[in-house]
């Protein structure tokens, strides 16, 4: 195996104990205190986070990025910034502060005044890891990224559990918020054993701030639109239903979020290392689409197939109204992970700009849908996402297109034998469940049938990536083998 696959290959396996054990241990952590608290807890909190999430961006301002996409970075670069976020994101702190009272306002409840004065506190804590997770993510070292997370996670979420268990409410995940949030940012201080010189550069900071400045732009727009549907359900309708939607929101994102960030986590800096080797860039980065594919396509399906015995036994019956809306946003993710290869690919080639440039593209499209479906109600707004997740998958693929020559069309075409098998996994689970009664047969039985039906049409068809996946967990046991 090459160094390049062997890293890669590895980086891949790294992210995913760190993303799928690490965030699978925040989950069940999650559900334990879904249990306790109230759906109008979590849309308390899903009120603030457009807020949170727009800062925490801001405060990175592409920066990071930027570090890895570029060949000659040094302790001047990142020492430069390191000081600019920490600044930053001080100066953003007091903002939130004195902007509290009018959030209140804005959604009528002024309990949200302390809350976000309270929350927005992480915002500072996690600048003190941006730059570490740069360095971490340059060298590859997603092993001890990993390691710092389910620290971070087993720590906060059992204080977060007594929290809630002691009666704590909404403030119960607050603590849980600040708490992962001030682990990791020392953690990474420990394992990364860097401090900042004392010095600013502003060459550097030019330098840095002309690619990342553009990366900041679209983040910001890409935040501010995908969390636009928080601001705007719990503005038009009550805390209970914002609470099922972010519920929905966080097991969606569990799966395809959770893919998407080990891609990209992964893909950009093996893909930015190839930069200078065109035709091997592309041909890394299309397996890249097709891992996704292979991943993500059956994995959302399945959750959408189960989403009714998934919701009755984990969160209880109180629950019941977050089914419809995980369905439809499951099937609203699923290209979500390819999507973000198609952009991850310009900030690879340094073309930032067209990265702003198709997002801003995307914004009248999708205030369009919210127009139309806000008056219709919360399923109209889900399956309005679901739409916009398919047009955007096609705005995305625009650049790739002229680039590579692989642009929508031929990017389905080299996936249709992973949907082909999905759309028969899917077939097989919905059939078997349909006589069952018990949930949680069900759920567990659908599940084994849905893995391994899945597993065996794709040797069938001989998918490459289930090759190349066997391929790789047999010579990692061989390894451990006696």
């Amino acid at each position: 195996m090459s160094t390049l696959k062997h890293k890669t290959a590895t980086g891949i396996l790294w992210n995913a104990i760190d993303k799928f054990a690490v965030q699978g241990i925040q989950f069940l952590l999650g559900i334990i205190i879904a249990r306790i608290l109230s759906p109008s807890d979590f849309g308390l909190i899903g009120m603030l986070t457009i807020f949170i999430v727009l800062a925490q961006l801001l405060i990175d301002s592409g920066f990071g990025k930027a570090l890895i996409q570029k060949k000659n970075r040094n302790d001047v670069d990142f020492s430069t910034v390191f000081y600019f976020n920490l600044l930053f994101s001080i100066i953003l702190y007091f903002i939130l502060f004195f902007t509290a009272p009018l959030i209140s306002q804005f959604y009528n409840i002024p309990t949200l005044t302390i809350l976000t004065r309270v929350l927005a506190l992480s915002i500072i804590i996690n600048s003190f890891s941006v730059v570490q997770t740069a360095k971490f993510a340059i060298g590859l070292e997603f092993k001890k990224m990993a390691l710092i997370n389910f620290i971070a996670v087993i720590i906060s979420g059992t204080i977060g559990i007594i929290a809630a268990y002691s009666g704590f409410g909404v403030w119960s995940l607050v603590i849980q918020t600040l708490t992962k949030a001030f682990i990791v940012a020392l953690l990474f201080w420990i394992f990364s054993r860097w401090t900042p010189l004392f010095v600013f550069s502003f060459a550097s900071f030019k330098e840095l701030f002309h690619f990342g400045s553009k990366l900041l732009g679209a983040g910001v727009i890409a935040t501010f639109f995908q969390n636009i549907y928080t601001l705007l359900i719990g503005k038009f309708f009550s805390a209970s239903t914002l609470g099922y939607y972010t519920r929905g929101v966080q097991f969606s994102e569990f799966s395809s979020g959770t893919i998407t960030s080990i891609l990209q986590n992964v893909s950009f800096p093996v893909l930015s290392s190839l930069q200078d080797d065109k035709e091997k860039l592309f041909a890394v980065y299309k397996k890249f689409v097709r891992l996704s594919a292979f991943i993500i396509f059956p994995l959302m399906t399945l959750l959408a197939l189960l989403a009714d015995p998934f919701i009755r036994i984990l969160l209880t019956d109180k629950w019941l109204l977050t089914i419809p809306i995980l369905q439809w946003l499951c099937f609203a993710r699923i290209f979500t992970p390819i999507s973000t290869l198609n952009m991850n690919i310009l900030n690879v080639l340094g073309r930032s700009d067209l990265f702003l440039k198709l997002d801003i593209l995307k914004i009248p499209i999708m205030v369009a849908i919210l127009v139309i479906a806000l008056p219709l109600g919360i399923k109209a707004v889900v399956i309005g996402s679901l739409i916009d997740s398919f047009i955007a998958f096609f705005i995305n693929t625009y650049y790739p297109g002229k680039f590579f020559n692989f642009g929508a069309v031929s990017q389905l075409k080299e996936i249709s034998k992973i949907m082909l098998a999905t759309l028969l996994m899917a077939a097989i689970v919905f059939f078997f469940c349909y006589f069952m009664d018990s949930m949680v047969l069900k759920l567990f039985s659908g599940a084994i049938l849905g893995v391994s039906s899945y597993l065996f049409i794709s040797k069938v068809l001989k998918i490459n990536e289930f090759c190349l996946i066997e391929e790789f967990f047999f010579k990692t046991l061989l390894k451990f083998k006696p």
